[in-house]
């Protein structure tokens, strides 16, 4: 049977084709837009979550073959009224939340606050937080929400939390969201004392299969199964010699029956290579067409973890014979946490111009949601939740519509009547926010120089006793007296090689390679001139302070738009932005410095030189964990301002 009608069997379980008025459409449409001359039509012959939108007379007509296809119409027509007629339907038959929640409610990599789940409340108590959750979801297309993180305790599947799980599904099943959870590989061995998790041994399947029944017996639309296995210390398959073929589907099968899938993630990193760059391709490539139907592996968009820029991971084409997805991070681990700007809509439009969404089956996007009263932290990573479910269900999307469509929802007081140039000034601080990052951070190519562990900061001399040295920045700027970047050439780690042609050749050759990924690709001679005309050297500079450039003038644009912003919300970005501008010149002051102790080229003009020493800001210690953003107040206790002297001290 073809891997998409797998795919969609699973998907048509979620669905209601009722011939009855879809009901939650209706509330949503009452509740937004109270005695709206809506009538909706069932059309049996849609794609499933598709709608369609068209006037008769003075009504709209929102047509589609289910209930979720009309709550998508409803909250489309409500988004854009003026672009009638007009059909969608989703690029992606399965467009997931992750979310890296833990039981104790902390989350990691989250940076806004705790976990949104009370598991202690649960079942009894149910959150009226849920419900906003399901909806806002809906309103961009989102189906599915993997509950837990992939670093899972196995008591997740214990009955007490299974019951639990399924008073979330009670809540999200309207809105046409699926609940997933992810899974310890290990579950049978801690939950049940067997004596292995052996993939390929009977008892241990027989666990699974069980736990299955016992999971479709509470939640008859469960998604399915999320795993990380052997990466990060996680338990898998390898463990017992299996492959990982082996482990996903034997968890298929047990899943199977009731429709539900297995998204296996490729995010490994064993020392099996020079090149950690390399390895998710070299463990599952030759798994190809090993995997039962209903797996679909998870690859993350880079070859590496989420970097500020990375080229998009090999794998992607690699593995013609298997489903696979991407995952994205929404939650802003690498790019300023919630503190930075950072509007990744971009981004991901960049991977989609190397990777067809149409060798795509699924999308799944690492979460910054919490219990925050946002739900963000920052206002502004609202956006991100908002271009995750949007690109999800229409790719084709630009960034520009996207930033749009939730500056003009979010971000104004309704009715304002803000100035274009006002307007436009907000509009390209999204939209250049990224690059301004990249730039001020790791400009073309670097990348992985941040602070060990919670990787906020720069810290690219980071030197960690007894830490393997994938783990450190060293490992991949390579700096020395000859030049800076990682060699994947021919001649270096021959990552190139896992590219198709003609892009590996354009790689590999240092004068066609993009600039954007040059320092990935290649050890480039500082004295290399660029096409700017630029030595290396030189062009690193004038990027580091181009992006403190930015940074500062994103204060002032969001000063001239005080007046249409509400106080509360103005006064708070502007902290926000305010610490992004000084996080921007601490980054610059540190890598330029550190870099110069290799180059040792004198800053070309119109570059300020950094003030601060660098022996002083390699002193800076954050004092915070792998689940927070630091503060403004411990930031500015511990990197140089320009108006007050540093009082930096080993914390």
């Amino acid at each position: 049977m073809n891997r998409l009608i797998v795919i969609a069997a699973a998907l048509l379980s979620l669905v209601s084709c009722s011939r009855h008025e879809p009901s939650t459409a209706r509330q949503e449409l009452d509740r937004l837009w109270k005695g709206s001359p809506v009538e909706f039509r069932h059309t049996p012959g849609m794609k499933a979550e598709a709608f369609g939108i068209e006037r008769e007379g003075h009504k709209f007509v929102i047509s589609s073959a289910d209930d979720a296809g009309a709550l998508y119409g409803v909250y489309s027509l409500l988004r854009d009224s003026m672009q009638i007629p007009r059909e969608e339907a989703p690029a992606f038959p399965l467009r997931l939340l992750n979310h890296w929640d833990n039981l104790d409610g902390t989350v990691e990599r989250g940076y806004a606050g705790h976990s949104l789940w009370d598991w202690d409340a649960l079942p009894d108590s149910v959150s009226p937080r849920y419900l906003d959750y399901a909806r806002k979801n809906a309103r961009i297309g989102i189906n599915g929400t993997v509950l837990n993180n992939v670093n899972a305790s196995p008591q997740i599947l214990s009955h007490d939390y299974l019951v639990k799980v399924a008073r979330l599904a009670d809540v999200f099943r309207p809105y046409g969201i699926k609940v997933y959870l992810s899974v310890n590989f290990a579950s049978p061995m801690v939950l049940d004392s067997l004596p292995t998790a052996d993939p390929l041994v009977a008892e241990v399947a027989d666990w699974w299969k069980n736990k299955a029944d016992e999971i479709y017996s509470l939640i008859p639309d469960f998604g399915g199964f999320l795993v990380k296995a052997n990466s990060e210390g996680q338990p898998g398959p390898m463990d017992f010699g299996r492959s990982h073929a082996d482990g996903a589907n034997m968890l298929a099968r047990a899943l199977k029956p009731h429709g539900g899938i297995v998204m296996w993630r490729a995010f490994v990193y064993s020392p099996i290579d020079a090149d950690r760059a390399k390895q998710a391709y070299m463990e599952f490539q030759p798994l190809d067409g090993k995997f039962d139907q209903n797996v679909i592996i998870q690859i993350k968009n880079g070859p590496i973890d989420f970097q500020p820029r990375e080229p998009y991971s090999p794998l992607f084409g690699a593995m013609p014979q298997t489903d696979r997805m991407v995952e994205f991070q929404v939650t802003q681990e690498y790019l300023g946490h919630a503190n930075h700007l950072a509007f990744l809509a971009p981004m991901w439009t960049e991977f989609f111009e190397y990777v067809k969404p149409s060798s795509l089956t699924a999308i799944a996007g690492v979460a910054n949601i919490g219990d925050s009263d946002n739900m963000t932290g920052n206002p502004l990573a609202g956006a991100n939740w908002h271009a995750f479910g949007r690109l999800a269900w229409d790719p084709r999307l630009s960034p520009a519509r996207i930033a749009r469509e939730w500056i003009d929802a979010n971000l104004l007081i309704p009715g304002s009547n803000i100035p274009d140039s006002i307007y436009s000034g907000l509009l390209d601080m999204f939209l250049t926010s990224r690059e301004a990052v990249v730039d001020y951070m790791m400009p073309l190519g670097l990348h992985h120089i941040f602070a060990f562990g919670h990787h906020y900061g720069p810290e690219p001399w980071c030197d960690i006793p007894g830490a393997r040295p994938d783990w450190l920045p060293k490992y991949y700027h390579c700096a020395d007296r000859q030049g800076l970047g990682f060699d994947r050439t021919t001649s270096g780690s021959n990552a190139v090689e896992q590219y198709p042609e003609p892009l590996r050749s354009q790689l590999n050759d240092i004068d066609t390679c993009p600039e954007e990924f040059l320092l990935w690709f290649h050890h480039v001679p500082w004295t290399h001139r660029l096409k700017s005309g630029h030595t290396l050297w030189d062009e690193l500079c004038y990027r580091y302070e181009r992006g403190v450039s930015t940074a500062e003038d994103y204060r002032r644009r969001w000063e001239e738009a005080r007046p249409y912003i509400r106080p509360e919300l103005h006064a708070d970005v502007a902290e926000r932005l305010r610490t992004q501008a000084a996080d921007a010149r601490w980054w610059k002051d540190a890598c330029l410095q550190y870099f110069r102790e290799y180059s040792r080229l004198p800053y070309p003009t119109g570059v300020t030189a950094p003030v601060q020493p660098l022996e002083q800001l390699k002193r800076i210690n954050l004092p915070i964990t792998n689940f927070e953003s630091p503060t403004p107040a411990l930031l500015d206790s511990v990197r140089y301002h320009k108006s007050t002297p540093c009082r930096t001290s080993a914390l």
